[in-house]
């Protein structure tokens, strides 16, 4: 019942959102680099951090976690609103990740730890905030993620903050995912997820030991760093909007549907992390397996890749 009245909670939150958002002007306006071609509404996903103050208020999650996820939250609206420059943006990455060591008591452990963390949660915070380029992307790669960490025993005790944040994919969802997407994430809703999503991952592999369980997030993380390098061999500004990402590609250079993408990269992260749990509950999770299931990926990614690049080239010429 609890769960009922969250995510009606939810859903009224978002409706009174999108009426303020509609007031005061908070909208995406497409342009070159965009992959939609309507004004929208931006920062539904304004819904996450309210997700997590929720949980905060019944208890189910620390003042940490709470506090890092809605620190980010803030600067990215504001960020949303009027854009601000890098300083203030980074340096509430950096502290929410230390609020996230702070948690995880990472800051008693080996000298090595912590920098490790910082480099990894940063790279995937500001790579997940690219990920909000076509309808139901984010939020469906999240709901996957949510759903995979909910299913692990090491996870029973957050079960009650998982529900909830599900809860709210459901809510921005409803309205994101569709032909003609009522709404957008915002860095508000992207950066915030990230955070949360990133503690749990960290979270997963201090607790359990195993750092294959990084391959939860390897459909999208190696789409988002084999870009990176090809922009970089570009000598384009990583830190810019682009339309690079293969499932950019797909979607606007070959015209296929926003949502059948989307679910197509939710539902090969959900098989890739059904595969993870099964290895790891077979005492088979290794080193060398998961080096084996990332190779495998990324060459598979490489070869679509250069297939759907050649083909646009073709058809471009």
């Amino acid at each position: 019942m609890n769960y009922i009245i969250i995510a009606l909670i939810l859903f009224f939150l978002e409706l009174i959102y999108f009426k303020m958002a509609d007031r005061y002007n908070i909208i995406d306006k497409p342009n070159h680099r965009s992959s939609h071609s309507q004004i929208t509404l931006r920062g539904g996903g304004i819904i996450f951090p309210i997700a997590v103050l929720i949980a905060f208020l019944l208890d189910y999650v620390g003042w940490t976690i709470a506090l890092a996820v809605v620190l980010v939250a803030i600067v990215s609206f504001i960020d949303d609103i009027k854009p601000l420059s890098q300083l203030p943006r980074f340096g509430s990455h950096i502290i929410a990740v230390l609020l996230i060591a702070y948690d995880l008591n990472f800051f008693q452990e080996a000298f090595w730890v912590l920098p490790l963390v910082l480099v990894l949660l940063i790279g995937w915070i500001n790579a997940f905030n690219f990920m909000d380029g076509i309808n139901g992307i984010t939020v469906l790669y999240a709901f996957v993620a949510i759903v995979s960490f909910s299913f692990l025993e090491i996870n029973k005790e957050s079960l009650p903050l998982l529900i909830t944040m599900g809860l709210s994919c459901c809510a921005f969802g409803f309205f994101n995912v569709r032909k003609k997407a009522k709404t957008f994430a915002g860095d508000v809703g992207s950066i915030s997820m990230a955070v949360f999503l990133g503690y749990f991952l960290v979270k997963t592999i201090a607790e359990t030991g195993q750092v294959g369980y990084i391959l939860f997030f390897s459909i999208y993380g190696i789409d988002a760093i084999i870009t990176i390098i090809i922009r970089i061999k570009k000598k384009e500004n990583i830190f810019e909007p682009h339309r690079s990402h293969l499932y950019q590609y797909l979607a606007n250079e070959w015209g296929h549907s926003h949502i059948a993408i989307s679910v197509i990269y939710a539902a090969l992260q959900l098989l890739v992390n059904g595969i993870v749990v099964c290895l790891d509950q077979q005492g088979q999770l290794s080193i060398s397996n998961s080096l084996v299931i990332l190779f495998v990926l990324t060459f598979v990614y490489l070869a679509i890749r250069a297939f759907v690049v050649r083909k646009i080239s073709i058809k471009s010429t």
